[in-house]
């Protein structure tokens, strides 16, 4: 049996549905519980069952986002380009919208690993955000209207599956400080588990 906590909201599950069953009511007699029954959404987390797995996805998440951005028009195909320099265009004059919106796609990435690199190189711009970072930014969005429902698929793997770890780096990728960036993928049989994009001595 296992169970996450988060504050107030319970994922319950396990093996036996009589031993969920009498946790659930051994808990019921101590804590008022209001039992949703099947997963279906937890912390801006939609959760599909279907024939394949269970699909994770923020599609919700992610539709609030790009309304609050006003970012409803053309998709784009890819989400970044070249990564601009910190010293590259003039200050954004506010850069609350820039850090809000940043902060946004960092909670997206609980789901999507494909844009982990686009958004780690707009997050080292978060001091002093110019207007071509505002722009990467909005790429990015506009990148993730295209590609709304896509998330993490979890297929039952046999407890024998082999665990397996992939890492590569670039060369001097950063245009201002030379560093290297670093990103690895780790999976369970086929079950992306974690994932990182490195740079700037900043991981994410």
């Amino acid at each position: 049996m296992w169970l996450l906590l988060y504050v107030d909201d319970i994922v319950l599950t396990g093996s036996h549905s009589s031993v969920l069953q009498h946790f659930i009511a051994s808990l019921g007699k101590i804590f008022d519980l209001k039992d949703l029954g099947t997963l279906n959404y937890f912390l801006g987390i939609q959760v599909q069952t279907t024939s394949s797995g269970i699909h994770l996805s923020q599609a919700n998440y992610a539709c609030d986002s790009l309304k609050k951005a006003c970012m409803l028009e053309k998709p784009s195909s890819t989400p970044a380009k070249v990564s601009p320099s910190a010293h590259d265009g003039p200050l954004l004059s506010s850069p609350t919208e820039f850090r809000m919106l940043v902060g946004c796609l960092q909670y997206l990435m609980l789901t999507r690993p494909d844009i982990s690199f686009a958004v780690n190189s707009v997050g080292q711009y978060m001091s002093d955000p110019r207007l071509p970072h505002l722009l990467a930014v909005k790429r990015i969005l506009r990148y993730i209207k295209g590609t709304i429902d896509h998330g993490l698929l979890l297929r039952p793997q046999p407890l024998s599956d082999r665990i397996s770890a992939y890492s590569d780096p670039d060369w001097a990728w950063c245009v201002d400080t030379r560093r290297s960036t670093t990103g690895y993928l780790i999976y369970h049989g086929t079950n992306l588990v974690s994932w990182s994009s490195t740079s700037h001595g900043v991981e994410i």
